[in-house]
């Protein structure tokens, strides 16, 4: 008999006897499955917010901002140099001649959370009306447009569903004022976890006399390097420019690799315990076999195939704990909207992502410890001499 013969004969054999020990193995499958579906649950966050902070960034767009500022929130341009800036020959023109560059303010305000005495810090946006247009995603999804001049807000889908008070219609109290709310947006990204309204508006309500950042159309992206040497040896500016794509990834790097670092650790502390439930649980069942070995060795079974057999069982059982976790971990978890506290201290709005990738992670984990949970037993069960095995 080839030894490939061998190794079948006696995994299938292995594998039919699972049943019998169907307490043991369930140990290694609901052991994994709990490892595997916290870390995919844990990396879905931070997947989720990395997708929603990083994303709808473009690189044919510049944000640009004070001189080391670390976001919108903390820099401040006056109006003498936004305009300025805007005059650069790398910013692209409408038909009419003016820049496609937005002068935006970012301003801190407080809404409701549902079922709470407590409010969030939630970011309003003053934006000018070609702002709006900069944004290819941007669309009204209900109610209207702001009017210019007048107190009126249109809020992102994000904020909508996870804050109270701001459905269509609703009056929210902000610097002593009324503001109404006349509509709810989508644009992509961070910015439906915002409320936006007129800059000049929310200039004037919070006596701001500058704005925090510009967002401008590049005439090619090619031309941001010479841009960026422009403006920083211009005497009268001390601004930063980065690609939109960059900007927003740098605001959401350091909150993912914080959860990120957060998720290996919990999940190396259960992958211990994991494995050494793996390994009582194939030593056991090695135990419980070791008169059945013998025999198979004794009918002239190598010591190979009888590894192979043991490893084939940690790995099956191991491998299903992970498609399981992973499996609870999608069901559960993916697409679940929550807010957490991003950049600046306001809230950000967004959807746990279970990806594709993270599943491939959850169950490398899984054959991972199944592996190491597997091996010492099966080189045991080989060495186990043939004519103590048969005593047992």
């Amino acid at each position: 008999m080839s030894t490939w013969t061998q190794v079948r004969e006696i995994t299938l054999m292995n594998l039919r006897s699972i049943p019998e020990r169907l307490g043991p193995s369930l140990v290694i499958v609901v052991g994994i499955a709990g490892v595997v579906g916290v870390l995919v649950a844990l990396l879905s966050m931070s997947s989720g917010l990395d997708e929603t902070l990083g994303s709808g960034g473009r690189t044919d767009q510049v944000v640009i901002t004070r001189g080391g500022s670390n976001g919108e929130l903390a820099s401040f341009l006056a109006i003498g140099s936004a305009t300025l800036i805007k005059q650069d020959p790398g910013i692209a023109r409408a038909d009419d001649g003016t820049p496609l560059a937005s002068s935006e303010l970012i301003v801190i305000t407080e809404v409701p959370r549902p079922g709470q005495r407590t409010g969030a810090n939630v970011t309003l946006r003053g934006v000018e009306p070609v702002g709006l247009t900069l944004r290819e995603g941007f669309r009204i999804t209900r109610g209207r447009l702001f009017r210019p001049g007048v107190q009126e807000l249109i809020v992102g889908n994000g904020a909508a569903s996870q804050f109270s008070g701001l459905e269509v219609g609703r009056t929210l109290r902000f610097r002593g004022s009324t503001w109404t709310v006349v509509g709810h947006f989508e644009s992509g990204g961070k910015y439906d976890s915002e409320l936006w309204s007129d800059i000049g508006t929310v200039q004037g309500a919070w006596r701001r006399s500058g704005v925090s950042s510009i967002l401008a159309q590049l005439k090619t992206p090619t031309v941001l390097p010479a841009m960026t040497e422009r403006l920083k040896e211009d005497p009268q500016l001390d601004v930063e420019a980065k690609t939109q794509l960059d900007f927003y990834q740098g605001q959401s790097g350091q909150l993912t690799a914080t959860i990120g670092i957060l998720a290996g650790i919990v999940a190396l502390i259960m992958a211990f315990g994991a494995t050494f439930g793996a390994l009582n649980t194939m030593y056991s069942a090695v135990s419980a076999r070791t008169r059945e070995i013998g025999t198979l060795r004794a009918l002239g079974f190598g010591a190979s195939p009888v590894v192979a057999s043991v490893m084939a069982e940690a790995l099956l059982l191991s491998t299903s704990g992970g498609a399981l976790g992973a499996l609870f971990a999608y069901l559960v978890f993916n697409g679940y909207a929550v807010s957490t506290l991003g950049g600046g201290f306001t809230q950000v709005a967004f959807q746990f992502a279970v990806t594709p990738q993270l599943v491939a992670i959850g169950l490398g984990l899984a054959i991972g410890i199944g592996f190491i949970g597997g091996l010492a037993p099966a080189i045991r069960a080989a060495r186990i001499p043939v004519t103590s095995a048969l005593r047992e």
